[in-house]
């Protein structure tokens, strides 16, 4: 009998290794989104605050005047109410002010004056806060020592009161110079020296704790300059607090400006944010005129309210703890 000659089977080809998931699909599984979606609260939050800032950025388009401009005001149209109301003008949502500026006009682009006050100071908050943390970590010693003893005299120190002082001495230094010139650079500095000891205090903890763990060990004894290890690998793993933060700090910083400008150091009535235009509104509140105050508060309160719950919201899903 002839021998049979078998071939052996061909191996079976090696299964392909699954790529690793993209930037979008992480997020889509990530329990951030899960959190966000799963809080009815923080999506109308979200939606509030992102449309009122929408309605800020695009004032230029959605208003239907430009308070800046004194060609498009006419004091004969001064005081009108809301639309609705009786004596109300069809051309005014809101009314007007004693300008004869449209109300709605007025309040977005007193909303964007706001934000972008609220923004730069924040990020010089942020800037200023989380260089100087970084240095009192890692350092340590007495430049530690000096810098949380500047903190802690800092905090003695209120932002109207910070911003008196600056406004005066701009006043005196810059004489020149009227409140128009100076007093979006006030605002902006007073909310950023008041509000950057947080970011230090926070910054500082994180970088204490990431200073002795291996990685960092392993970037000195290869020689990388101090200042390289703080910005490159201990400035990314302490940074996540710094976010919720940032968000709550932008409700407190409108707040800020809309104190300040009620009380005469912020932006003048032919620059009107959301404080100028409260302070506004508060000389004609007894005299029935109670949309001038009215509307621009309730826009503060409403996105305050819509920022702090989305703070919070960010606080406990960044928080393992709470998982």
């Amino acid at each position: 009998m002839a021998d049979i000659m078998t071939t052996p089977p061909a191996p079976e080809p090696a299964a392909a290794k699954p790529s690793p998931p993209g930037r979008y699909a992480r997020f889509r599984d990530s329990d951030l989104l899960a959190s966000f979606l799963s809080s009815k609260l923080t999506m109308v939050s979200a939606f509030i605050s992102v449309a009122m800032i929408l309605g800020a950025l695009l004032a230029t388009w959605i208003a239907p005047t430009n308070p800046f401009d004194p060609a498009s005001v006419d004091l004969m149209n001064s005081l009108y109410p809301p639309r609705w109301v009786e004596g109300g003008d069809t051309r005014f949502l809101l009314g007007t002010d004693n300008q004869g500026r449209d109300l709605w006009s007025a309040i977005l682009y007193g909303m964007r004056v706001s934000l972008i006050i609220g923004i730069v100071g924040v990020i010089i908050a942020a800037t200023l806060g989380i260089g100087l943390g970084l240095l009192a970590g890692y350092l340590g010693g007495r430049v530690d020592a000096l810098i949380m003893r500047v903190a802690d005299i800092q905090l003695t120190f209120p932002a109207i009161l910070i911003a008196l002082v600056i406004d005066g001495v701009v006043r005196s230094v810059f004489q020149g110079l009227g409140r128009e010139q100076t007093a979006f650079s006030v605002l902006v500095i007073s909310i950023g020296l008041s509000f950057w000891v947080q970011y230090a205090r926070t910054i500082r903890g994180s970088t204490m704790v990431e200073k002795n763990k291996d990685y960092v060990h392993a970037a000195r004894l290869m020689g990388v300059p101090a200042w390289l290890i703080m910005i490159r690998h201990v400035l990314p793993n302490v940074i996540g607090p710094v976010l919720v933060i940032l968000t709550i700090n932008l409700a407190l910083a409108i707040i800020t400006e809309a104190t300040l400008s009620f009380l005469g150091v912020g932006l003048p009535p032919t620059q009107p944010s959301l404080g100028t235009l409260i302070r506004i509104g508060n000389d004609f509140l007894f005299s029935g005129e109670w949309w001038i105050v009215a509307f621009p508060g309730l826009t503060l309160a409403i996105f305050v309210l819509a920022v702090n719950l989305l703070g919070d919201w960010l606080r406990d899903a960044l928080n393992p703890k709470l998982r």
